[in-house]
């Protein structure tokens, strides 16, 4: 059995793929909207690169939103996974967004600010995808059971 960490941190990993990927689509087929990763790459002082855009999303995405979302899933409100996982990237979202603002420059976005809505409509995939990767999760444990005389976990 997964503790509640470590099923976050492997729903984090889906859905970090997830939207890497719908991402990837933006940045090398349609061009509409800012570069994400550009995006977290010039908040972490480190304006252009790439690659560190990159690799800080999917540390944030695997290693603290993900075990975040489980700890925090069963205070969530709501009774579905997924539409707990949208209420949690929406809040992961007004957060990023307060980061931007303080932290970022007014070139953030380019001169698109349909980039605020794309990152919106991206933070809402992820949070789909994870409560529905986590539920699995914890549907698949439920249904092992716990050994005899053993307490739970959670």
């Amino acid at each position: 059995m997964m503790s509640r960490v470590q099923k976050g941190m492997v729903a984090g990993a889906v859905a970090t793929l997830a939207i890497s990927l719908l991402e990837s689509v933006n940045i090398l087929a349609l061009k509409w909207f800012a570069a994400f990763p550009l995006i977290i790459a010039n908040l972490v002082g480190m304006p252009g690169n790439m690659t560190v855009g990159w690799i800080a999303h999917a540390i944030t995405g695997v290693f603290i939103l993900g075990p975040l979302f489980g700890v925090l899933y069963s205070r969530l409100p709501t009774d579905t996974a997924e539409t707990k996982g949208i209420v949690f990237a929406v809040g992961a979202f007004a957060a990023f967004m307060v980061a931007v603002m303080l932290f970022g420059d007014n070139g953030s976005f380019g001169r698109n600010f349909g980039s605020i809505a794309w990152i919106l409509f991206m933070h809402a995939v992820f949070g789909i995808v994870l409560g529905n990767v986590y539920a699995r999760l914890l549907s698949r444990d439920k249904r092992r059971g716990a050994p005899m005389n053993a307490q739970p976990a959670h």
